[in-house]
């Protein structure tokens, strides 16, 4: 409109010069009059339609943003399709589960879970909720419990047909803790309940035939006296194992010289090592190695590595304990590293060496007097120090266990 009344006053200006300077005559009056008026006529709908251009369009609702917000941010997969089973939305970790998922397209296309697909036609049919375990192999294995319910289109300012809401809660954590749980209790009632049905055994045996027996009884009591130790080891080991687990979460404060624990350990060994013909050797570096540890829980882990290869390692004769710093891509870390030559483990066992109660060889171990649990107490110390425990071994050639650990900044 003011565009309008500008040419029109131009107009006005250039026809009143013009006629004072005498250029103008009756004909240039009506045509600059005509040229108005046309200008006026076509001026209308050019204003109504730019009115419409310029009308300020609904925004979206603020509960459409929150909707999509929240989709957004919700951790576990959560898919939106319509009752043809296109899919209408999806957040973040949908995708991330499932590569092929795209909006507009079938569901089917991405999940192949006939469970699943016959469940959504279910609740599209009946209109109640329901909840189907859908489980996956590749990459790795995992399982889930997806809940599927009606989302119904009134009431929802958020433009999405009638279709179903499945939501993926995952349930792989749960299940893992689930199955350690049953077996850690399988296991350790079993490993308490052998050397307990030996001793009742044996008591029975002294309070009948063997009651005036002198030297059966003293072969029995010094077979009940290592039985008892074994219950003893197993059930320190088991306390142990849950006081380091209880801590954890918290990292230790302290610090401590590593290389001092080493020799008193060494000390400890050397005799029962040289009943078995075992000579340790030490390779420890000259000045203090500090890291921030619980000096009890890194003692523990000298004291089982040296354990170890001492007993499984005396065929070859000698076991090498070593430290040293080095300078890493993440920081300086401290390396302890024991080595023995004997017989080595097979690769088909070395991913489950710190799992509980497993063993290579379950006689030699017990005979040994192992419970199956020093492994899986160093691992959980190590990560208690948010260290890393690696375990090399070739058989002939004997086994290395390695112990990676952050080293303390000097000055604090």
């Amino acid at each position: 409109m003011a565009a309008f009344r500008g040419a029109v006053l131009a107009s006005v200006l250039l026809s009143a010069v013009a006629l004072w300077r005498g250029y103008g005559d009756g004909w240039f009056v009506l045509g600059v009059i005509g040229a108005i008026m046309f200008s006026l006529v076509t001026a209308g709908p050019q204003r109504k339609r730019l009115g419409e251009a310029l009308q300020p369009r609904p925004k979206p609702s603020a509960r459409s943003d929150m909707a999509e917000a929240l989709l957004a941010h919700i951790p576990d997969p959560v898919i939106l399709v319509d009752r043809r089973e296109i899919v209408l939305e999806a957040n973040k970790a949908a995708h991330l589960l499932l590569p092929g998922l795209k909006v507009s397209h079938p569901l089917s296309f991405a999940l192949r879970s006939p469970d699943v697909l016959d469940g959504i036609e279910e609740v599209l049919e009946t209109g109640a909720p329901l909840r189907i375990e859908y489980s996956e192999r590749v990459p790795t294995e995992r399982t889930f419990e997806v809940h599927i319910g009606p989302l119904q289109a009134e009431g929802l300012s958020v433009g999405v047909q009638s279709g179903v809401v499945l939501f993926f809660r995952d349930l792989t954590e749960a299940r893992r803790l689930e199955a350690m749980r049953a077996d850690f209790v399988a296991n350790a009632s079993h490993e308490l309940r052998t050397p307990l049905a030996s001793l009742l055994g044996f008591v029975e045996t002294l309070q009948g035939p063997a009651r005036d027996d002198s030297k059966a009884r003293e072969r029995f009591l010094e077979i009940m006296r290592v039985q008892a130790q074994r219950m003893k080891r197993l059930i320190d080991d088991l306390l142990s194992l849950s006081r380091i687990e209880m801590r954890a979460h918290v990292s230790p404060t302290h610090k401590v010289d590593l290389g001092s624990l080493i020799p008193p350990m060494v000390d400890t060994f050397s005799p029962a090592a040289r009943e078995k013909g075992v000579t340790i050797r030490t390779m420890l570096p000259p000045h203090p190695v500090h890291v921030f540890g619980d000096r009890d829980e890194l003692l523990r882990v000298i004291e089982n590595l040296i354990e170890n290869a001492v007993k499984y390692g005396e065929s070859g004769k000698v076991v090498d304990v070593g430290l040293e710093s080095i300078e890493g891509e993440t920081g300086r870390h401290v390396i302890l590293s024991i080595q023995d030559y004997g017989p080595g483990i097979a690769p088909e066992h070395l991913p489950r060496l710190t799992e509980r109660f497993y063993r290579v060889d379950v006689a030699q171990s017990r005979d040994k007097g192992g419970t199956g649990l020093g492994l899986a107490i160093v691992k959980h110390i190590v990560n208690r120090h948010r260290g890393q425990l690696e375990i090399q071994s070739e058989p002939g050639q004997g086994a290395r266990f390695t112990v990676r650990l952050p080293e303390a900044p000097a000055g604090k």
